[in-house]
């Protein structure tokens, strides 16, 4: 899984974790922070949450421009930095009055230009490391791993914001409202360990951070850049933009993660858990099964003794705190709304090494499917995840009718939500790694930032279109809501799967 991957790979890796811990520790409690300290409806809050992940995804699209134009790893540094000024903003504890808005405004302005001209620029110096013709064969498995590495860094993400609150609350004595800035404090903090990555192992990458006008005239032993015609150059751009298309409604029911699914949690589902199930929610158990998972992995594949040993122990000491955490259980455990967002990344995590076993499996058999072909599978599934919630939301009252019902008010087991989590998660990984690698694979060599942008606008979209969801959160009963976003991923799957040959021409 690891082995032959040019050293870059795990140095962007790592540095897009940190910054990712910082974006998801804040992600997880924006909306109940918009609610709690700016006393916002359901819908207003889910159009800021709606806009601000827009500008996040679309602003990429221009940060690639001008990288193309500037230089990738220029445009990278630029965008930490201002990540770091605008999570500085939003640590800022002003209340709730018109300093506190302008404030939380710019923040969101600041942090979502700076992810414009970082993200979508260190994932195409990753796929820029793979035009090497030495590692071109392990382009899909980089992005798998990449992906991974960010989902490591959103898997401690809601302990973090819901910790450093409880920490906050209980020993300075501050207010729940205020609470709130102390976790985006916390991504301030992730932004510099983020940087001091970037520049620690910078000499393992520095020969794809240029422009690309620089990479064309690189030594072509570590850049190989193709020519194509302008008919072929065309037919790429069109089918990236096909493919563009169908994600916007991917992103649209995944990312209700920060939104619908969060009121859910939090207005729907139990407060409290014990037993077996309660251990879950807590994400140092997570990552021992984690350990478990590639402990394995590496206990059957590793060619070494010494490496099948250490493999083994790190097996056998997650298995011994498993089983000391669950005799110590007592009673049961608060469950909080933002915990639940713990549970996508660890199951991409967790998943990653099954996915690429399973397609690594299908490509010695040359059955593998096409990364199209994987996208249309993947929407098919996001649909099912929204099936969970439809049969998870039977008897329930609409969302108005609950919170007017009071004590009288029904919730559901915790269960449904971690279900609907894992369903959306492998559609996740059939969607997002590979449509990446399909971008940075197809894309004309000349127009890779502006491909790679065109994903993110793409992805902004769909962000925006998240609000949609929001709209109906009140009156509406529960199946209308889930049920929309349902008939959004089949129709998009349609879409997709009646393109496919034009698709697969150029993949």
């Amino acid at each position: 899984m690891f082995e032959g991957q040019p050293k870059g790979l795990f140095a962007l890796a790592l540095a897009n974790t940190g910054e990712r811990f910082g974006y998801y520790t804040m992600l997880a409690i924006f909306v109940l922070f918009l609610r709690a300290n700016f006393d916002l409806s359901a819908s207003t809050a889910g159009n800021i949450y709606a806009a601000f992940l827009a500008l996040v995804y679309f602003l990429p699209f221009i940060g690639g421009i001008l990288a193309d134009k500037f230089g990738y790893g220029k445009m990278v540094t630029i965008g930490i930095i201002g990540m770091f000024i605008g999570y500085v903003l939003l640590a800022l504890p002003l209340g709730n009055g018109a300093a506190a808005w302008v404030s939380m405004v710019a923040g969101l302005l600041v942090i979502s230009t700076g992810t414009g001209l970082f993200k979508g620029n260190l994932q195409v110096m990753v796929g820029n490391l793979y035009d090497d013709p030495a590692y071109a064969s392990k382009r899909d498995s980089a992005f798998s791993i990449f992906y991974m590495a960010i989902n490591i860094g959103a898997l401690f993400a809601p302990t973090a914001a819901v910790e450093v609150m409880e920490y906050a609350q209980k020993t300075w004595g501050v207010s729940v409202n205020d609470s709130y800035h102390f976790a985006f404090g916390v991504a301030c903090v992730s932004l510099i360990v983020s940087m001091l990555i970037y520049y620690g192992f910078r000499g393992t990458f520095r020969h794809v951070e240029g422009s690309t006008k620089e990479v064309k005239a690189s030594d072509a032993k570590t850049a190989h850049v193709e020519e194509l015609s302008r008919e072929e150059t065309y037919q790429r751009i069109v089918a990236l933009c096909l493919v563009f298309a169908v994600v916007i409604f991917f992103w649209m029911a995944f990312h209700q993660n920060g939104l619908t699914l969060t009121y859910f949690a939090d207005e729907f589902t139990a407060k409290s858990s014990s037993g077996l199930e309660s251990m879950m929610f807590n994400v140092l158990n997570l990552f021992a099964v984690i350990l478990i998972v590639y402990g394995l992995f590496q206990l059957f594949q590793s060619k070494t003794g010494k490496a099948k040993l250490i493999s083994g122990v790190v097996v056998l000491l997650s298995v011994l705190f498993l089983i000391y955490r669950y005799t110590a259980l007592e009673g049961s455990i608060p469950v909080d709304a933002p915990i639940f967002q713990q549970f996508n990344p660890f199951f991409v995590v967790a998943l990653t090494p099954f996915s690429m076993l399973l397609f690594s499996s299908l490509a010695r058999k040359g059955k593998e499917p096409s990364a199209p072909r994987k996208i249309g599978l993947g929407m098919l599934v996001a649909a099912l995840g929204y099936v969970v919630m439809i049969v998870a939301s039977i008897g329930l009252l609409s969302p108005n009718a609950q919170e007017a019902a009071g004590d009288a008010a029904t919730f559901v087991s915790p269960n449904w939500l971690v279900s609907t989590y894992l369903v959306l998660t492998f559609a996740e990984l059939l969607l997002s790694p590979m449509g990446i690698s399909f971008v940075s694979k197809v894309a004309p060599p000349k127009y890779k930032g502006m491909m790679m942008g065109g994903w993110f606008v793409a992805t902004a979209i769909g962000n925006y279109l998240t609000s949609v969801a929001s709209w109906l959160w009140g009156d509406m009963p529960l199946w209308v809501v889930w049920g929309t976003l349902m008939m959004l991923c089949l129709l998009a799957a349609l879409f997709i799967f009646s393109v496919m040959k034009r698709l697969e021409k150029v993949a």
